[in-house]
């Protein structure tokens, strides 16, 4: 039997050194090859404009529902129903462009839909989940509040029995798409524990104010949502929705998103440092051929490898339907910690244009900022596998 060697240009990309192609079925990799097309070809010559506008345009959800993208992983009423890893693979090309394209997949699909998707009523699924697959309709996940964010059970978001409607008070901070969305799941302590609830936008009471000044996660739109006497029928209680475990489950969906996700930016940036490092020419001699240059160069790509394996395997585990929460969490610790490393460690490479937005690097680093805390901050993740390993809740007193 001959073995096939990958050819010398393949191993010269930072995931071709370790053939990563070979573990992916011809599915897989004609997904991944779609969604990178489309994002070199659509968004890519947009990208810094809209980094630097601060801005994200509504119609992309349209472009974004047209290939398939929202809800991809989820089954039925018009989603595309795929593999995990094909998700993962796919978030990683659209993070590759931005993290703002990712996260607006990623909040429309794995929190807006899955939440309706696993924990809807037939009719809630019925109304929405076709129009938040193709696009026509905008979603948003509103957990997090103000003075909670890594202890959601703390929320002072409530839902009161008025007869039989349900009115809501409260608001929510840092919510992706919230200004731009046609339905938010909003989560509230009531009587009975936490419940969600699919609230249409245009409710009296409800309004969302986009968040100005960030200096990471620009091409993204991030809200406030109020929610002043909000009233809603019965009917817009999630039915199956019982605990503050339901909001969790959905954040672990967004997660494992992110375990690729973040790769995607390393990739991207690491691949713009090559090619600059073999053109740039310092004392006569390309950048690329200085020791010091090589062994960052060396160290990132292995770095990236690592990341993409662990990758994999929790993608293996998820669609065998195994994965456990605190194995999400070492994904999703140890790919963006790696990652923020990566793409700062390139802008060395890239001196002083590297500071600006002709190259990709400080634009990810900046928006992988917000990644290392979102969907659980780092210390919550290590605190999640502490407990795993111990028995021991350590941010429980």
């Amino acid at each position: 039997m001959t073995a096939t060697l990958a050819s010398p240009a393949a191993t010269r990309t930072p995931l071709g050194l370790l053939d990563i192609d070979s573990l992916l079925g011809e599915e897989e990799r004609d997904i991944a090859s779609t969604v990178r097309r489309f994002v070199d070809t659509t968004l890519r010559p947009h990208i810094a404009e809209w980094f630097e506008s601060g801005s994200l345009p509504r119609d992309l959800a349209r472009e974004f529902g047209r290939i398939g993208l929202l809800g991809m992983h989820l089954d039925g009423y018009g989603c595309a129903g795929t593999t995990a890893l094909s998700y993962g693979l796919a978030c990683l090309e659209l993070e590759a462009g931005d993290s703002g394209l990712r996260s607006f997949v990623s909040v429309q699909g794995s929190l807006s839909m899955f939440s309706i998707h696993r924990f809807g009523s037939e009719e809630q699924k019925q109304e929405w989940l076709p129009r938040l697959a193709s696009g026509d309709a905008i979603g948003c996940f509103g957990l997090t509040e103000p003075d909670f964010g890594s202890n959601p059970g703390g929320m002072r978001t409530r839902a009161k029995r008025v007869g039989d409607d349900w009115v809501l008070d409260g608001s929510k901070m840092w919510i992706t798409n919230g200004s731009l969305a046609d339905v938010a799941t909003v989560w509230a302590q009531t009587d009975e524990g936490v419940r969600g609830f699919v609230v249409p936008t245009d409710t009296p009471g409800f309004s969302a104010s986009a968040i100005s000044r960030k200096l990471s996660l620009r091409a993204s739109v991030t809200s406030e949502l109020v929610l002043d006497g909000v009233r809603l029928p019965a009917s817009a209680e999630l039915p199956e929705a019982r605990g503050l475990g339901a909001p969790l489950s959905c954040l672990n969906e967004a997660r494992f998103g992110i375990v690729f996700g973040a790769l995607g930016a390393a990739r991207d940036s690491l691949e713009a440092t090559l090619e600059y490092t073999e053109h740039r020419e310092v004392f006569d001699r390309p950048l690329a051929a200085f020791q010091l240059t090589q062994e960052k160069l060396a160290n990132m790509t292995v770095e990236l490898g690592k990341g993409m394996l662990l990758a994999l395997h929790l993608a293996g585990l998820k669609d065998s339907g195994s994965i456990r929460p605190e194995q999400i969490s070492v994904g999703k610790l140890n790919n963006v910690r790696e990652a923020l490393r990566i793409v700062r460690e390139c802008r060395t490479l890239l001196g002083a244009s590297g500071i600006t937005l002709e190259y990709p690097a400080l634009r990810h680093a900046n928006n992988l900022e917000s990644v290392l805390t979102y969907e659980g901050t780092s210390e919550m993740h290590l605190l999640s596998i502490g407990k795993a390993l111990t028995g021991h809740a350590a941010f429980r007193a």
